[in-house]
């Protein structure tokens, strides 16, 4: 495990931060960030972040910091092929994985480090969007977590009724003709904050955290991610028809989905809760995709909420998984 770069200057994360390199039982190398809690207080426990796709350790800096204040370390993660975590194609622009289930060799190695950091249990999850989805996997396979929390999980993808057997198709067909490192139809090679202006984005409402991802992409170009390409697509939706079959884990969960959601499906989220038990999913009125990066009113919601139901759910040292 080796020191790695972690970009304070635009992070915005809790004093103490620092960033390392873990390499992944296929060899991979990964890059993880821990921020420590703010004062003296004994810790509540750690917050295990799993990012979506395109994202990286800084953007969820002052995340750490709204956790930090509420008596929580965090430990976050550049999945494979994003960050600057090991890139998968010649085109670091273009999103790409192998096999969906490889980003649970992501999670393990993220696990194993919990122990080799010595980090204050218990441990809890809070999960992003496309990581909502390798979370749901993970904690259907045992991660050692007390209770979890979602914003806009990715268990299914927006699109027209009519272009999902295409989209079944065209990413299905792509990858035995070995095209499957191309950009999906529809997406761009650029990261999303840089190629759309902040009016009718569909991240967040708030400016100045527009403002935030873009400084971000423009001081360090390295961190950016465009589109999927055509392999991601394909196993993305077919781990989230997997993950749609198997029951609920047993575990409290709670939930946030912002009524403008328009990246990720609200019909499989509301459905996955219907069949939750102890789960609560809460809609943020108005609320964009990414509502843990939204408007101050609704971020204090959100990490009060979350604070709240972590703090709710505590438990005793939990079994660690091994990498």
């Amino acid at each position: 495990m080796d020191p790695a770069p972690l970009f304070h200057d635009v992070a915005d994360g809790p004093a103490g931060g620092q960033a390392w390199w873990v390499k992944t039982s296929d060899g991979c190398r990964i890059r993880l960030g821990h921020w420590p809690r703010a004062g003296e207080d004994s810790a509540r426990g750690t917050v295990l972040l799993f990012p979506g796709r395109t994202e990286y350790i800084e953007k969820y800096g002052r995340a750490a910091a709204d956790l930090a204040q509420r008596g929580f370390d965090t430990l976050t993660i550049d999945w494979r092929g994003q960050g600057l975590s090991d890139r998968l194609l010649a085109d670091r622009r273009v999103g790409h994985v192998g096999r969906f289930t490889d980003y649970q060799k992501d999670v393990a190695a993220m696990v194993a480090a919990t122990q080799a950091f010595d980090l204050p249990q218990p441990f809890y999850l809070l999960a992003h969007s496309m990581g909502g989805c390798i979370g749901l996997r993970s904690l259907m396979e045992g991660l050692p977590v007390a209770a979890c929390a979602f914003t806009g999980p990715m268990w299914g993808i927006q699109m027209a009724a009519a272009t999902r057997p295409a989209a079944w198709a065209l990413s299905w067909g792509s990858a035995r003709l070995g095209l499957g490192h191309y950009l999906a139809p529809g997406t761009k090679p650029e990261t999303y904050v840089l190629a759309e202006p902040f009016d009718d984005n569909s991240l967040t409402r708030d400016r100045d955290m527009y403002s935030y991802m873009q400084q971000h992409m423009t001081a360090y170009p390295d961190l950016a991610l465009g589109g999927p390409s055509l392999r991601w697509l394909n196993e993305a939706l077919v781990e989230m028809a997997h993950l749609a079959r198997r029951p609920a884990p047993d575990l409290p969960c709670l939930a946030y989905l912002g009524t403008h959601e328009r990246i990720v499906c609200p019909d499989r989220i509301t459905s996955r809760f219907d069949s939750w038990p102890n789960a609560t999913l809460r809609t943020v009125q108005g609320g964009e995709h990414e509502v843990m990066m939204d408007t101050p009113a609704t971020r204090a919601m959100v990490f009060n909420g979350v604070a709240e139901h972590f703090a709710s759910n505590p438990a005793t040292t939990l079994t660690l998984q091994s990498a």
